[in-house]
């Protein structure tokens, strides 16, 4: 396999995941960081993998915060939170070489909002879900394994797109797809789920299966929004979505839900990353800019989203006073689902 070089700007949970396998496949990896804490522990150690308490470094080309870069960038993975996607797209003009792309390795619908700053024809879109947190500068934790899937924004298949895929395929499989919006919106539905087991302190197997109405209620107005939408939505991991879509059967749904379950519960990432951002970070999470579009599109289609608008009202104020975390807040979420639900 040839050596190619990527350039991953924004080094956290998936970012610095990534470019510990792809410097691990020998591939030249600088990572670019906000964080000068994180670069400088990178830069000293390397990136250090943790995984059942044995901690691998990882040394990468090169570490470096914002300011410190200047050279023409080619193959680009942006893996910045969702918030932070406009500076980070803005910060790319004029630093992106002619030939260069960038690959939105995030969370939420970013790929039109980096066009708008580097071209459609340098956007590569991309679809990961993937289970890690950064548990101290330079460390992050392998929570379990996930899936990624990318692709051209036209649907082709292109000859950078099939390198990047086979680049990555040093993490674990990966699918080259035409239809990445089908992925992403996917995952908004499976995403709300998770973000709903945030507003308690328990882990997400455990609080989906006890608050099931909340949980495929939410599934549900994400999906029924994409469908709108004209979204052709994609199974990944264990997540189903034809099982929460308008006229799905309801003991499908059980079923599925079954199986999403038995699979979070078989990953050491017990919690979600927003619950840490919370908890732990003490940080705004990137969940109000993830479904910003979502609410949008709903406004556009006359669809109401009432749970997932109580969900992001919750989270506002889980966010401002930790301290009000309660599972009672999902109990809350149930109420309005089962009264949408009749």
């Amino acid at each position: 396999m040839s050596s190619r070089e990527y350039t991953v700007v924004g080094a956290g949970a998936i970012g610095g995941t990534l470019a510990w396998h792809l410097a691990r496949a020998g591939h030249p990896v600088t990572v670019v960081d906000a964080d000068p804490d994180h670069v400088a522990a990178i830069a000293r150690d390397g990136i250090v993998l943790e995984r059942g308490g044995v901690r691998t470094p990882q040394p990468v080309a090169a570490a470096y915060t914002l300011e410190q870069v200047s050279a023409p960038l080619g193959r680009v993975l942006l893996a910045v939170k969702a918030q932070a996607t406009r500076t980070a797209a803005e910060w790319l003009v004029g630093r992106l070489a002619e030939d260069g792309y960038v690959a939105s390795l995030q969370n939420g619908l970013n790929e039109e909002l980096i066009a708008e700053y580097v071209g459609a024809e340098r956007t590569v879109g991309a679809f990961v879900d993937l289970f890690a947190d950064v548990v101290a500068p330079g460390v992050i934790n392998d929570g379990g394994a996930g899936a990624i899937a990318i692709g051209e924004m036209d649907g082709t298949a292109s000859t950078r797109v099939r390198d990047l895929a086979a680049d990555l395929g040093a993490w674990g499989p990966v699918t080259v797809t035409g239809n990445v919006a089908g992925y992403l919106w996917a995952k908004l539905g499976f995403g709300a789920m998770l973000t709903a087991t945030a507003l308690a302190d328990d882990t997400m197997g455990d609080l989906l299966d006890r608050h099931r109405p909340a949980g495929h209620r939410l599934a549900h107005e994400v999906l029924s929004v994409a469908a709108a939408e004209g979204i052709i939505l994609e199974p990944f991991d264990a997540f189903e979505p034809s099982a929460y879509v308008d006229g799905a059967d309801p003991e499908k749904a059980a079923a599925a839900t079954d199986r999403l379950v038995a699979w979070l519960r078989t990953q050491t990432k017990t919690r979600s990353g927003i619950w840490r951002d919370i908890v732990v970070r003490r940080r705004p999470t990137e969940i109000p800019t993830q479904y910003a579009p979502v609410l949008a599109a709903a406004d556009r289609h006359g669809i109401d989203v009432p749970v997932l608008r109580v969900l992001l009202r919750q989270l506002a104020e889980v966010e401002a006073d930790a301290a009000t975390m309660s599972e009672e807040r999902i109990d809350l979420l149930d109420t309005v689902a089962r009264e949408e639900a009749r």
